[in-house]
C-alpha cells in the first residue's frame, strides 16, 4: 500500500466517535501487517484535512477529544439544526440537565452526592443520562456500601465539542458577581 490516506479516511468516517491517532496506527498495522509511524499517519491526516477544506465539501476533518472526526462545516449548521430539532423528540429535562452539570463539575461522583446537592432523588435522571450515553459508570467508591461512581463519557466530550473536561466554563464565569455591597455609584 503506497498511501494510507483512503484507509485512514474510511476509518475516521466509520468511527461513531472521534478516533485517536494511536487507534488509526493500530488498525493500519493489523490490517496490512506493516509498520506505520505516527508521523506518516499525521501527514495523511493533514492531506485529508486539506482535501475537505475545499468549498465543494459540506464536511471537514476536525481534531476533537484528542482524536479525529468528520463534522459538518459551520456554513451548514442552520440546516443541520432543523434536522436535529425534528429528530429530538425527547430532550433532556431540567432535572437531567442539572444532574449532568453536577456530574460534569464534581466527577467522579456518587448518586448520594448528586442527591445531596440537588435535594431530590435522581434515579430517573441518572438512568436517562446513561441511556443517552452522556455519563458512564466509572467504578465503585471505597466507602461503606461501595456505591457506584459516575463520570462524563467520551460521547459527552464529543457532543459538547471539547477535548478535556477543563474546557468547560468555570462556574464563576457563569454566575454574576454578587460580592459587592451597596450601590456601585457611591
Amino acid at each position: 500500500m503506497e498511501k494510507p490516506d483512503l484507509y485512514i479516511e474510511a476509518l475516521i468516517f466509520a468511527s461513531e466517535n472521534s478516533i485517536r491517532l494511536e487507534e488509526i496506527v493500530y488498525c493500519l498495522q493489523l490490517s496490512f501487517e506493516q509498520d506505520f509511524s505516527e508521523n506518516e499517519v499525521k501527514g495523511a491526516i493533514q492531506n485529508i484535512r486539506q482535501k475537505y477544506q475545499q468549498p465543494d465539501f459540506a464536511i471537514e476533518l476536525v481534531n476533537i477529544n484528542n482524536g479525529y472526526q468528520f463534522l459538518t462545516k459551520k456554513d451548514y449548521h442552520i440546516i443541520i439544526k432543523q434536522l436535529q430539532l425534528q429528530r429530538s423528540k425527547k430532550k433532556l429535562s431540567q432535572a437531567a440537565l442539572e444532574t449532568l452539570a453536577i456530574i460534569a463539575y464534581q466527577q467522579p461522583v456518587t448518586k448520594l452526592d448528586i442527591e445531596q446537592i440537588r435535594g431530590v432523588n435522581c434515579d430517573y435522571s441518572i438512568q436517562k443520562l446513561l441511556e443517552k450515553e452522556l455519563i458512564t459508570i466509572a467504578g465503585k467508591a471505597e466507602s461503606i456500601g461501595r456505591p457506584i461512581i459516575y463520570a462524563t463519557s467520551e460521547f459527552f466530550m464529543d457532543y459538547f465539542g471539547i477535548n478535556h473536561i477543563n474546557e468547560l466554563p468555570q462556574l464563576k464565569e457563569l454566575a454574576p458577581d454578587n460580592s459587592s455591597v451597596g450601590d456601585q455609584s457611591e
